[in-house]
Order: C-alpha cells, then structure tokens, then sequence
C-alpha cells in the first residue's frame, strides 16, 4: 500500500488507446473499472477530455459474479460486436481487467477470432495487477506492432521518422509536447510521425510503422521495449535521446544530435539560429522582472515528477535558469539500471544533481521528506502537483504544476518542451510569487 499514488494501474492503458485518432478501447473487465481510469487520467490531469469514444462511452463487459463463476468470453464477444456496431473506430483494442485474468477468460483468441473475421481488433492483457500504466502503455504499443500491423515488409521512406516519448494523459502536457516536438523535427526537413494526438493522422501512422528511416525515442526508459521490437521485426535502427528537451540550451543540443544523426546537419544550424533568436530576446526581457524582483524569488527547487518530465525540467531550471536543485523525486517505478542512467545523465548536464535525485513512489513518503527540509527555508519552489501545493502553503514556498494529480487546472495545448515550453515554464514559476502572495503591488 502506498500513500498519494502518482499513476494508475494497467488497465489505464485504456487511455493510450483513445491518444491514438481513430482507436478505441473494449474492456473486459469489471465495474467502475474504466471509470476509475478516467478519473484519474482525465479529470485528475487538467481535464484533457474525454473524446470520441472515452469516458462514459468506452464499451466494457461489466463482469458480474455469473462471469467469474462460468467464465465471461460469451459476455466479452457479444460485447464486442455491439462496439463494432455503434462506435465508429479504424481499430479497437480489447483490454482486460484484473477479473479476467484471475478467471482466465481467453481474450486474445476472442480477439484473433473477431481479427481473422477481418475487423481490426487485437486483445492486450492489461490486469492491474500485472503493473502501472507505463506497463499498459507498452503492451498497448506492443499489440498493435506485432497484432495489427504484422509481420511485414515495406519500402523506407527517406527522412521519416516515428516519435516514442511519454505516455498520454500521464504526461498531463504530452499534446502540446508532441506538437512542439513535431513543429521543431520538420523544421530540419524530417517526416514526423507522433503517433498519439491531434498531430497524428492516427491508425495510418501505425500501418505505416515500417517506413520510417529511424524511430526516435525521446524518453529515459519509456518505449525502448517498442523501439527495440520495431528493430527487431523490421530492422528500424533508433535514436535515444533519455531527456525531454526544455528550454534554449537542451533543444539545441537535441535538434544538433537528430540533425547529425538524419544526416540535416547543414539546415539544423539555421533552424537552430532563429529558434535561439527568439528564445533569447524573450529571456533577456524577462530579466527585468527578475532583476527588480530578485529578492523575492527562489534560490532552489524541489521537483515531484516521473522522469519523463523531472530529467528535462531540472537540466533547464539548474542550467538556464540559475536554480539551485535541492532534491529530486521521481516518482514511477524505474528498474535499477535505468535508475543510475538517469542519475549519470543529469550529473553529466550538472555536478549540482550529485545526491540530489530520489526515486520514490510513495507520495506520503515524499511528503514527509519535503516537509522535513523545508523548515526554515522560505525561498523554495517547490514543483509538482496538487499534493505538493499543499506543503508549499503551508510552508510559505512557491510552487508550480508539473505532474499528476492536477485538478485545479485546465490543460488544452500547453507544453513544457522546447524553445516555447521553457518560456512557458519561466512563466508560470516566476508567476507563481503573484499567485502565492509573495509580491504584493
């Protein structure tokens, strides 16, 4: 049992499903399932939406006592053929819950049987007690890879490329961010697949999977189990870049290695000139505020995020913006290698971030260490979600949403990477001593 979770169960894999234009999910699984699910990574993540196909409309068997006594594959396929009948999708995903796991109900040959009749359907075994939404996401990924698109061979379309980076809904800003990540990547004359979200043109994109020159894995653990398939089964070499691009300093660095990597190394610099251009003259105005205001800002931060989002928000806030890292906490299971990656990586960006980086998922855990440091020290800010608000109040410290649960916000296209997500950054931190009363005019 842990206090103030930060991530859902595998079944929220369900909303990797709906990030995809065009696919929709099926569930095996029991009630209030689902709606647990988009609980937490809809309305608990700024209120994303539900969209076609989500929320109150997602399609569920609903197992009931009869199911787990006589099995629930009857229920699951008159289940499915109602969805196929009134929900218009390009590909439908049957996932299962704990309870049709612990029965052993066959999903997957539900799934082939609906597949082989030729509609697009693949099952995922997405228990909850199997692993969190990062496990979801992956098998998710996994499934459509080797169940819909297959074992096939297609010509490479030069300069393509498909982009692996945080899971949806998770990551409450993963929209904006793969947008801005799109905008930057064409820019340097490259085809971007994203994937997920309004940049995608959805299903297609995956059918296409095997086209692309390379794959990008934007992420410091998340999706290497899929582009490592994609390599395996279509011999797509891939690009890992472990950090999430914030800011002037960590986009140029980025855009040079794809660049060099794409062999666009000629068209990255003139990209890079103007992106930097702008960047820095919306900086240098900034520091007029920051000047006159100094006394008042923070001198350090704490961070609660995944390392999706920690990584790259903490290169920029110690590099670019002077701040000082008083600890790290991130907060999603990561395995022990990945760990001393992500440990080596950010004390390569910086010495400051020796010994400042915690991996814990028990939010009360993290509470309770941030309260104990905080005594005494009103010049924080203290980055992370609703929870750490709460302790920034009560200690008189600044804070900034950067992470689920977040309920007391509305996300629509906002965006943390790139060049326009660290300005974007730079200004909700440094308003933030408006909002908390720090500055009074």
């Amino acid at each position: 049992m842990i206090e103030q979770p930060r991530y859902g169960c595998a079944l929220a894999a369900q909303q990797t499903v709906l990030a995809i234009p065009g696919a929709l999910p099926i569930l095996h699984a029991g009630p209030g399932c689902s709606a647990k699910a988009t609980t937490y990574a809809v309305s608990g993540a700024g209120f994303q939406g539900e969209g076609y196909g989500g929320g109150p409309h997602i399609a569920s068997s609903n197992m009931d006592e009869q199911d787990v006594v006589f099995g629930g594959e009857n229920k699951l396929r008159r289940n499915v053929k109602g969805a196929l009948r009134v929900l218009d999708g390009d590909l439908y995903a049957i996932l299962t819950g704990c309870t049709a796991d612990i029965v052993g109900d066959d999903t997957l040959s539900v799934a082939r049987d609906f597949a082989e009749e030729g509609y697009p359907v693949i099952g995922v075994e997405t228990a909850g007690f199997k692993g969190s939404n990062y496990y979801g996401h992956e098998e998710v990924m996994r499934a459509i890879i080797e169940q819909y698109v297959g074992e096939r061979s297609a010509q490479v379309v030069p300069h393509r490329v498909n982009v692996f980076a945080s899971v949806p809904y998770q990551d409450p800003f993963w929209r904006g961010d793969l947008e801005e990540i799109q905008r930057l990547l064409t820019a340097l004359g490259l085809d971007v697949h994203v994937l997920f979200g309004y940049g995608s043109a959805g299903v297609s994109e995956w059918q296409q999977l095997p086209e692309a020159e390379f794959n990008l894995l934007l992420s410091p653990w998340v999706g290497r189990k899929t582009v490592e398939l994609l390599k395996a089964q279509y011999g797509t070499p891939y690009l890992h870049y472990p950090i999430l691009p914030v800011g002037g300093a960590e986009t140029s660095r980025f855009l040079r290695e794809v660049a060099t990597y794409a062999g666009l190394s000629k068209r990255a610099e003139k990209v890079i000139a103007r992106e930097e251009r702008r960047f820095y003259a919306y900086f240098e105005a900034a520091s007029d505020f920051i000047t006159e205001y100094q006394n008042k800002l923070p001198e350090d931060f704490y961070l609660v995020a995944d390392s999706h989002y920690a990584t790259g928000i903490a290169a920029f806030l110690v590099e670019e913006l002077g701040l000082q890292p008083a600890q790290i906490y991130i907060t999603e299971t990561v395995r022990q290698q990945d760990q001393q990656a992500i440990r080596k990586f950010l004390t390569g960006r910086a010495a400051e971030f020796q010994d400042r980086v915690t991996f814990e998922s028990d939010g009360g855990l993290i509470e309770e260490d941030l309260r104990r440091r905080l005594k005494g020290r009103p010049r924080s800010v203290i980055l992370g979600s609703n929870w750490e608000k709460f302790v920034a109040q009560d200690t008189g410290n600044l804070y900034t949403y950067v992470s689920l649960p977040l309920n007391e916000t509305l996300i629509t296209q906002r965006s943390y990477a790139g060049y326009r997500g660290g300005l974007a950054l730079m200004e909700d931190l440094y308003s933030s001593v408006f909002r908390t009363g720090t500055i009074t005019r």
